[in-house]
């Protein structure tokens, strides 16, 4: 198992990012167009679902909605587990909720979906045949996650008790979470700036070559600008969604 692999398998590490859309096809054409993405079919235990590649490489997840089911369309992390069923216990008895599982999507290993006690949904992963995300670094791959919530440190307890993250503030209002020394996410305590259509969400950030370029392509394919780009800490950054309106982040890191 390479390095990048022992880290993915790490319990608490981001291991994959999944979205659950109405239009199957439409949104590949999307993504394809905006990140160079390929396509394979993936587990179908939960209906029509395709793997996203890069060079062969697996990077994200998404699956088709029922035509009745009107959830809120967004990406969801996945945290790396070594048990879903006890990581399913921990959240309960840490205040938070499992809406899905644990359940077995084949060979590729077991998963849940749940959220925290603000009501931010993410994924748990145990993984089997599927160890997650195959790379990061270049265009088109996930390169962090952050929560946005209202508050900061009671929410980061949940996390800590539950994945086991050491919890290290980087400012009033935000945290780093990390595992082994190594930052993996980080909490942003928004106050009443959170929205009120989406509640606490976790937000993915996507490499991109170049923001300023992969906005412009996004409203040419459909997609809307939230933020312009803008320079961060972390490099230029632009919040986006889709054109069924699910919320990321693109951004070009030093290097990237």
């Amino acid at each position: 198992m390479t390095e990048a692999a022992t880290r993915r398998r790490t319990p608490g590490a981001p291991c994959w990012v999944s979205l659950m859309v109405h239009g199957l096809t439409t949104t590949q054409e999307f993504y394809a167009a905006l990140f160079g993405w390929e396509f394979q079919p993936g587990p179908q235990q939960l209906g029509p679902y395709v793997r996203a590649m890069l060079d062969g490489k697996e990077i994200a997840g998404i699956g088709q909605l029922p035509p009745d089911r009107h959830l809120p369309i967004a990406w969801t992390p996945y945290l790396a587990t070594d048990d879903a069923d006890l990581t399913a216990e921990s959240i309960r008895s840490h205040g938070g909720t499992v809406g899905v599982g644990p359940l077995d999507a084949g060979a590729a290993g077991r998963m849940a979906i749940a959220s925290d006690p603000a009501g931010a949904v993410f994924g748990v992963w145990q993984a089997a045949a599927h160890l997650g995300t195959a790379v990061a670094g270049s265009h088109g791959t996930p390169v962090w996650n952050e929560l946005m919530t209202r508050e900061a440190s009671t929410v980061g307890k949940f996390y800590a008790a539950v994945f086991g993250y050491e919890v290290e503030p980087a400012d009033p209002d935000r945290l780093t979470l990390r595992l082994d020394g190594r930052p993996v996410a980080s909490v942003r305590g928004v106050g009443q700036d959170l929205p009120r259509d989406r509640g606490a969400h976790w937000m993915t950030y996507f490499e991109v070559a170049d923001t300023d370029e992969s906005a412009r392509l996004l409203i040419e394919l459909g997609g809307h600008v939230l933020r312009p780009p803008h320079a961060t800490a972390t490099g230029r950054a632009a919040a986006v969604s889709d054109p069924e309106g699910a919320v990321f982040t693109i951004v070009t890191t030093p290097g990237g």
